[in-house]
C-alpha cells in the first residue's frame, strides 16, 4: 500500500514537470513529502480570495465581510496550526471562519480539518460520496482502504451539484467532478480584479494516481464519471486557475510574479487550466488504453 501511496506523489511530479512546472518530489512515504507541508507566505489572490496553503497543497481563505470567513480544504494534519497562522498573519481572525468546504477527503486535504474544526466552531460542508470518508477519517476508501487515514471530520452538512454556498458577500458554487474520489467536488466563486468580475476555479483533481480504472469492484462506474467530470470541466468558467495541489497550477511562478506586481495578475490562467485539462486527460485515456490491450497500470 505504501507503492500506492507514493503513486500519487510520483503523478503529480508528472504532471508538473509536463507542464514545464517545479514539480513536488516523490517520498517513501506520502506524510514525508517536504513540499506538501513546506511554508509559504499567504497573500492574496484577489478581492476577498487569498492563499493560506503550503507550497503544494492548497487551502484558500475566502473573506464573506462582516458574516465571516470561509476556509476551503486544511492540508495535511500536521500542518492545520500553519492553516490557522497564515489566517492571522493576513489579518483576519481564525475564531471568524464560519464554514469550512473540502475538494477531496484524502489526507493531504482533509487532514487538517477535524483541528481547524475544533479551533474555529466551523460548519463542515461537504458531498454526499466523500462525506462518510471525512466522517471515518478516510478509512473505507476505495483505493487506498484504511491504510491513509487522518483525523476524522464530523460532515455538518452536505452539498449537491450546482449548490451555492453563501456567507456574507461570499457565494461559491460546487460542482461535483468524481473520478480522483467519489466525491470530488470543485468549487468556483466570482472575485474582483482591478474592478472587472473573473470566475476563479478551485479543481479539485482530475489525475489518475495508480488506480484500476477497469473492473474496480469498489468504484465500479469510475470511467464513466471521469470522462463525465472532464467534460463538465470544460464548460465550467476558469478564469483564475486554482487547485488543490498548487504543482497543476504553476503555483511557485505564479506567486513569485505577482508579488514582483509583473503584469496583469498571473492567476488569471484560462489557457492554463485548458492546458491541464488536456493532459490529464491525455493520461487517463492512455492508461484506460493499456488496461484494455492487458498491459496493466503504469506507475507514474
Amino acid at each position: 500500500m505504501i507503492k500506492a501511496i507514493v503513486t500519487k506523489v510520483s503523478f503529480i511530479a508528472g504532471v508538473a514537470l509536463a507542464g514545464g512546472i517545479a514539480a513536488a518530489r516523490p517520498s517513501s512515504s506520502l506524510p514525508d513529502n517536504p513540499i506538501w507541508t513546506e511554508v509559504v507566505p499567504p497573500f492574496r489572490i484577489a478581492e476577498g480570495l487569498y492563499y493560506v496553503g503550503s507550497r503544494d497543497i492548497g487551502a484558500y481563505l475566502v473573506d464573506g465581510g462582516r458574516a465571516g470567513l470561509i476556509l476551503i480544504d486544511a492540508g495535511m494534519p500536521d500542518f492545520a496550526p500553519q492553516v490557522l497562522k497564515n489566517v492571522r498573519t493576513l489579518g483576519f481572525d481564525p475564531a471568524k471562519i464560519r464554514i469550512l468546504l473540502n475538494s477531496q477527503a484524502h489526507i493531504d486535504h482533509a487532514g487538517g480539518l477535524a483541528a481547524i474544526k475544533a479551533a474555529t466552531g466551523a460548519r463542515l460542508l461537504a458531498s454526499k460520496a466523500d462525506a462518510p470518508l471525512l466522517d471515518a477519517g478516510g478509512k473505507g476508501d476505495f483505493f487506498f482502504g484504511d491504510e491513509v487515514t487522518f483525523p476524522a471530520a464530523k460532515v455538518d452538512g452536505l452539498v449537491r451539484d450546482g449548490q451555492a454556498v453563501t456567507l456574507g458577500r461570499a457565494r461559491l458554487t460546487a460542482h461535483l467532478t468524481p473520478g480522483h474520489t467519489k466525491g470530488c467536488t470543485t468549487w468556483t466563486m466570482p472575485v474582483s480584479i482591478s474592478g472587472r468580475t473573473h470566475v476563479a476555479q478551485f479543481n479539485c483533481s482530475m489525475t489518475v494516481p495508480g488506480y484500476s480504472l477497469l473492473g474496480n469492484r469498489n468504484y465500479p462506474n469510475m470511467v464513466e464519471d471521469y470522462r463525465a467530470s472532464f467534460d463538465k470541466l470544460r464548460r465550467i468558467p476558469c478564469d483564475l486557475f486554482l487547485a488543490s495541489h498548487g504543482s497543476f497550477f504553476d503555483l511557485d511562478r505564479k506567486r513569485a510574479r505577482l508579488a514582483a506586481g509583473m503584469g496583469k495578475n498571473p492567476f488569471i490562467d484560462p489557457e492554463g487550466c485548458r492546458r491541464y485539462l488536456d493532459l490529464t486527460e491525455t493520461r487517463f485515456r492512455e492508461q484506460l488504453a493499456r488496461e484494455r490491450a492487458g498491459k496493466g497500470v503504469v506507475q507514474k
